[in-house]
C-alpha cells in the first residue's frame, strides 16, 4: 500500500493506492526521483512544479504512472507493476534502499 499524506491527497486528487506484492515486477532506487517523474507526454492530473513537487497521475500512450516526489526527499523508488491500475509508481522517500528491502525484491529487479 502506498500511503499518501493529506497534502499529497489534495495535490494528486487521489487517495491511498493499493497493489498486491505479487504485482511488483521490479524496484529501482533513484538518486533523483524528480528526473524520473519529470515531464512526459500525456494527461496529468495533480500538481507539478518541476524540481519541487510532482504528485499525481501521468497517462502516456502505453503506460499510466502515479508519482509522488517532493523537494525535501529527492531520492526515491521506481516500482514497476503489472496487472494494476498503474504500470509504475515513482515515489520519493528518505531511505529508498530500506523500502526496497522491505518489499523483498533486490534493487534493479
Amino acid at each position: 500500500m502506498l500511503h499518501l499524506s493529506g497534502a499529497e491527497k489534495v495535490e494528486s486528487v487521489h487517495g491511498d493506492l493499493r497493489a498486491p506484492l505479487s504485482a511488483v515486477r521490479g524496484v529501482e532506487v533513484l538518486d533523483n526521483a524528480h528526473r524520473a517523474a519529470g515531464f512526459r507526454a500525456g494527461v496529468k492530473i495533480g500538481t507539478r512544479i518541476p524540481g519541487v513537487v510532482e504528485v499525481g497521475i501521468i497517462q502516456g500512450r502505453t503506460r499510466r504512472l502515479f508519482v509522488a516526489v517532493h523537494h525535501n526527499t529527492p531520492r526515491g523508488l521506481r516500482i514497476d507493476l503489472d496487472g494494476t491500475q498503474f504500470d509504475e509508481w515513482i515515489v520519493s522517500c528518505a531511505d529508498p534502499e530500506a523500502v526496497a528491502a522491505r518489499l523483498g525484491l533486490p534493487e534493479g529487479t
